[in-house]
């Protein structure tokens, strides 16, 4: 049996708990605003025609933020297209999805949403076929007061008040060959800055996030960040990541160890950005937006009904990578959470992509069901616990040998302590497919510990590593997990095989 000992101590933390850390994504692809967030005429559709049944389930999972409207839908995006009355907005077609976009969802109807969900908006911008003068002018139009010509068109839109969007994506992924409007690192860096520039011109209280790599395998990958930013390192405040992964070839071990790339990922980028930093003299700190994150199984962009779908076939909302998410992914989900977490002192804004249908943990069905994927509980709950200081973690744990990344810990694990409310949150996987795990965890510093819950997700009775939540039947969840007791200060727990797991306790300062 795997062993696992974690100290925790009160007096070392690593920053506060970012409460965008916990954010999402929605994007004009496939069945994510339409179907999804949007379905006039569904059953459970209120009077604006948001589906109130996703909307729950999205108050549920607490996103604190969502990034719209792309995605590589962004950059071949016109804003305009979205606003005005509906009857008079054109038809389009995306390039990105090849679909069509009827354009019946934009940026007054997302912001209504966003309300209603009670989520903050991050809008990206179209770096990639328009530039500064469309960038500026969508911030004036969002949220200048009024008394000026876009200000009095939004007002004359229906939205009396600004929009007050605070956080704003510089374009998407435009190192990318694939993307519309695809940049060079100098290119897209002078334009990045200048772009910036205009933006805080019209509203000097709004952040930026430059585009960095989309991927760590990017041949760019590093070289783009340093050049971007020795352009544009003074004008933006983050730098985005873009990151996916998927089990190859049965290998379940290396999977289940790919929060290790992760977080590679993020210690690279923070290396770069501190190397601008201290070369050009700057003195403030550019921080991260790991804007878009997710197991996504990138074999399938084809599905049943659409063997094209990279293509989309010129339709409205075709299904495209509706993922249908196992115990495995949920597990993998909560270690790239926890990843997230450890590094939040540098990671302070991340989105996982994304919110409905496309690879995302709430699915739904046209005039049917909405329903919770099993990835939807790992995030829940964290965005539900993680409150206060992050807890640096020292871990001494058995270690799993991966054909990918060599032996890594068999226990993944982050913390968080609320001093005001005397909590703390432990959240751990076990990465061991078939072996239980005995863990340890020393509180230093605390005393009068006890257990306030424990719950976990794993397999199913009856069920495995693959089974997955449908319309039909949600057999994967969390469900009460016994035995976790504490002794003095040590908390002392077994974690089943193939497991997330999140320990709630109740605490006092030694």
């Amino acid at each position: 049996m795997p062993r696992a000992r974690i100290t925790l101590d009160r007096d070392f933390t690593v920053a506060d708990v970012p409460r965008r850390l916990f954010g999402s994504f929605v994007e004009h692809m496939g069945r994510c605003v339409y179907t999804g967030i949007f379905e006039p005429g569904h059953p459970d559709a209120d009077d604006s025609g948001y589906r109130r049944d996703v909307l729950e389930l999205v108050k549920e999972m607490a996103p604190t933020i969502v990034r719209y409207p792309g995605g590589n839908f962004v950059s071949g995006y016109d804003w305009e297209d979205g606003v005005g009355p509906v009857t008079d907005r054109p038809v389009r077609i995306d390039g990105a999805w090849h679909t069509i976009e009827t354009n019946a969802f934009g940026l007054h109807e997302f912001v209504e949403w966003a309300r209603l969900a009670d989520v903050e908006v991050m809008e990206a911008i179209n770096l990639g076929t328009r530039g500064v003068d469309d960038a500026r002018r969508l911030v004036e139009y969002a949220n200048h007061p009024g008394g000026t010509a876009l200000s009095d068109q939004r007002i004359r839109n229906g939205a009396a008040e600004p929009f007050d969007i605070r956080l704003w994506c510089l374009g998407n992924e435009l190192d990318g060959p694939w993307q519309i409007g695809h940049k060079t690192a100098h290119e897209y860096g002078r334009l990045a800055q200048e772009a910036a520039k205009a933006m805080r011109f019209v509203d000097p209280t709004i952040e930026v996030v430059a585009v960095g790599s989309s991927g760590r395998s990017m041949p760019t990958f590093g070289a783009w960040e340093r050049t971007v930013l020795e352009h544009a390192y003074d004008e933006v405040d983050y730098v985005s990541m873009h990151a996916y992964y998927q089990e190859h070839d049965g290998d379940a071990a290396s999977f289940l160890a790919t929060a290790v790339d992760m977080d590679g990922f993020i210690d690279d980028v923070v290396s770069t950005i501190d190397a601008v930093k201290a070369a050009g003299k700057h003195t403030k700190d550019v921080h991260i937006s790991f804007d878009e994150w997710n197991v996504w199984y990138q074999t399938g962009l084809e599905t049943d009904d659409q063997p094209t779908a990279v293509a989309g076939s010129w339709r409205e909302h075709p299904r495209l990578i509706e993922d249908e998410y196992n115990v495995t992914d949920a597990v993998v989900v909560g270690t790239f959470l926890n990843s997230l977490l450890r590094h939040g002192d540098r990671v302070k804004i991340a989105n996982q992509a994304q919110l409905v249908n496309v690879i995302a943990p709430i699915r739904s069905e046209e005039g049917g069901p909405a329903w919770r994927q099993s990835i939807f509980w790992p995030f829940a709950r964290m965005s539900a616990l993680a409150r206060g200081r992050i807890l640096r973690t020292a871990v001494v744990a058995d270690q799993l040998d991966t054909a990918k990344y060599g032996g890594v810990d068999a226990v993944d694990v982050s913390a968080t302590w609320d001093e005001a409310a005397g909590r703390a949150a432990v959240f751990v996987a076990n990465r061991g497919l078939d072996e239980e795990a005995e863990v340890e965890v020393a509180l230093h510093g605390f005393a009068n510990a006890r257990v306030v819950s424990a719950e976990v997700l794993a397999a199913p009775e009856g069920g495995d590593r693959h089974s997955s939540n449908t319309q039909h039947a949600q057999p994967v969840g969390l469900t009460p997990l016994e035995g976790a007791t504490i002794d003095g200060d040590t908390l002392r727990v077994t974690l089943p095989a193939l497991s997330w797991t999140v320990l709630q306790l109740e605490l006092d300062r030694g």
